[in-house]
């Protein structure tokens, strides 16, 4: 396919990480930003349901994130193409650990990641004004053992404080991560393969 023809898409994410994954697959996108953060906008109330799992839970964010940006388009008046949304959160014990709400909340997290497998769940979404589809990957991540002082210096760089799980395997903290079962662009915050798979769902294959 002619680069200069390629379709485009709507990334409705903030996340320089996912920026980064569509452009290694080579895939035109414009940002379709909400007007706050998107984690307080009224369309994406990421609060779980009662009973809700977690696996229920990121997809059903997802989806949100893309729907709602499909209809930013109808509001704003803006060409019609297919939105991409994704959400990531960690499980542990059964529990969803989302974005710390302060440095100690990610010290605290750091804490009881350390020495342990995590699971780490990123769902990604694609709608246009009939449809939406989303795939889910899921990956587990073991921690080495993590000193109080690793800790506190971790999470003093700044770098915990807008990551799920208060991480990020692509920045300082690789070094915690002794091993991995799943997708690497899975944790960093976009599945490749499952995005690849949605494009070509919706005729827009990465390699046509």
């Amino acid at each position: 396919m002619n680069p200069s023809v390629r379709p485009r898409i709507y990334l409705a994410s903030r996340s320089p990480r996912r920026r980064e994954l569509l452009r290694q697959i080579d895939v035109r996108f414009d940002m379709l930003l909400f007007r706050q953060d998107e984690r307080a906008d009224d369309d994406v109330d990421e609060t779980p349901l009662p009973g809700e799992d977690v696996e229920t839970y990121v997809a059903r964010l997802a989806r949100m994130k893309a729907e709602a940006g499909v209809r930013r388009l109808f509001m704003r008046g803006l060409v019609r193409r297919p939105v991409l949304g994704a959400d990531t959160t960690l499980e542990v014990d059964g529990e969803i650990i989302g974005k710390p709400t302060s440095p100690a909340d990610a010290c605290a997290t750091l804490a009881r990641l350390s020495g342990r497998t995590h699971r780490v769940l990123t769902a990604v979404a694609l709608a246009d004004e009939t449809r939406c589809k989303c795939l889910t990957s899921i990956s587990e991540v073991r921690f080495r053992e993590l000193s109080e002082a690793e800790i506190r210096a971790y999470v003093s760089s700044g770098e915990p404080m807008d990551k799920a799980g208060a991480y990020g395997i692509q920045g300082r903290a690789a070094v915690f991560v002794e091993d991995i079962r799943g997708s690497h662009s899975g944790i960093m915050g976009l599945p490749l393969f499952e995005t690849a798979s949605l494009l070509e769902q919706f005729g827009l294959p990465v390699l046509g």
